[in-house]
């Protein structure tokens, strides 16, 4: 079946209540949900982590369905306004400039999208990694963010977890962090995309012999070490790709549109 633009309203309220974006709770400046409109009508989706000027402009250089009914949605993880209420100036005024030009509409999801059942950061990551009999663990804002699993049989050490994590991001073994401070031999695996760091006890306290996340302070270290916990640092932004992909191709197949991940890493 030949794709037909449909109307942005139609994806954003699908994207509202299947993402709960006005019930998980999240900071304020992630303003979920639609941030940019367009005049009306979407051709194709686009996922990315990062509401960057690079994603932004890449839109236009990487348009592989150019035609005149081709007006992107961008869904991203991190959306326009994490830096607060400013004017339009600046970076965000070039960035809004770029997506009116191309008659792109934005739509933001943070935290719903870590948690959702089915295409969260969480749970994909988790899934993919052959993670079984999961639960859920830790707080923030009263929401149990973590999701916790055990390791299938193909992964016994802390060093084939490194492995398989790396496989599943497209990385290298060399760029996963790992803080040994829990037993080689492992079992139990929380998972908390992004820069969730400050959950390591959190984990450790849910079972969890093992903590994966993308980044965290230095004194998380001594959090790990101290605390009887192994750590897996593997960037904040290659564990959160997972969710946009996820999220991407499920409105791909809900909509009849077709789909593409543009990836611009940050090394962090």
């Amino acid at each position: 079946m030949t794709p037909q633009a449909v109307p942005l309203s139609g994806i954003t309220d699908y994207l509202d209540g299947y993402l709960q974006v006005r019930e998980v709770p999240d900071e304020a400046a992630a303003l979920n949900g639609l941030q940019v409109q367009n005049a009306g009508t979407i051709g194709r989706i686009v996922a990315a982590v990062d509401a960057s000027q690079a994603t932004i402009d890449g839109l236009r250089r990487n348009d592989k369905h150019s035609t005149p009914r081709s007006s992107p949605l961008l869904i991203v993880h991190h959306g326009l306004f994490w830096d607060g209420n400013r004017p339009v100036t600046g970076r965000r005024y070039r960035r809004l400039r770029a997506l009116l030009e191309q008659d792109a509409a934005l739509y933001s999801a943070h935290i719903p999208l870590d948690v959702h059942a089915e295409v969260g950061n969480n749970p994909v990551l988790a899934r993919s990694l052959g993670l079984s009999e999961l639960s859920h663990f830790g707080n923030h804002k009263g929401l149990q963010l973590g999701i916790a699993g055990t390791t299938p049989d193909a992964i016994t050490t802390r060093e084939e977890l490194a492995s398989s994590l790396a496989t599943t991001l497209g990385l290298t073994v060399s760029d996963i962090k790992l803080i040994p401070g829990g037993p080689k031999r492992i079992r139990r695996v929380g998972v908390i995309t992004g820069g969730a760091g400050s959950a390591i006890l959190q984990a450790r306290d849910a079972g969890c012999d093992t903590f994966i996340t993308g980044e965290g302070a230095a004194h998380t270290y001594f959090d790990a070490m101290e605390g009887g916990i192994n750590v897996l640092y593997a960037g904040h932004y290659a564990t959160e790709t997972v969710g946009v992909k996820a999220l991407a191709a499920h409105l791909s197949a809900h909509f009849n549109l077709p789909w593409e991940f543009h990836d611009h890493p940050t090394g962090m």
